[in-house]
């Protein structure tokens, strides 16, 4: 019997202060700890202005918008069952999903990174995912070449 499917509820976030984005404000939220969101939109906004400025762009909006673009994946691998055997299935990664998945793996970069203040490593990950380097945009290619790698099992996506 198949499982029951739930409409899931998204809750609208509101624009950040400074750019008026929700991405911004998503990044934001995400990066919070202990609900200390002043520090984290000092944080995020300070890493956004520092790679800005090491990138010679004027608008650090841009900046965060090309990094977060080359960081969206576009297919994943889910699990699945099939005659006794699971296959990991290749999916193709739409809207809400794949912005969750770009924060996450780029707060997940941020973190990962040590020996100096987040600021600097929020300014230096997006500077990498700005050029196409780093660990979040390793992240996207390694589940890209994952979803390639298994592109034989998409047909059990559609039975």
């Amino acid at each position: 019997m198949p499982r029951k499917t739930t409409k899931a509820l998204v809750r609208p976030v509101q624009p950040d202060r400074v750019y008026q984005s929700t991405a911004v404000a998503k990044l934001i939220n995400r990066v919070m700890l202990d609900g200390k969101k002043q520090l984290a939109e000092r944080l995020v906004y300070d890493g956004m202005q520092k790679a800005a400025d090491k990138l010679k762009v004027q608008n650090p909006l841009e900046v965060f918008e090309q990094a977060m673009r080359n960081v969206q994946p576009h297919m994943e691998t889910r699990s699945r069952r099939v005659g006794g055997a699971n296959y990991q299935i290749p999916f193709e990664v739409k809207g809400q999903r794949q912005q969750h998945l770009t924060t996450m793996w780029f707060v997940e970069a941020v973190r990962a990174r040590s020996g100096m203040p987040t600021d600097e490593r929020i300014a230096q990950e997006l500077v990498d995912a700005y050029n196409n380097t780093g660990s979040a945009v390793k992240k996207k290619e390694d589940t890209h070449r994952m979803a390639d790698a298994n592109r034989a099992f998409a047909h059990f996506a559609r039975t």
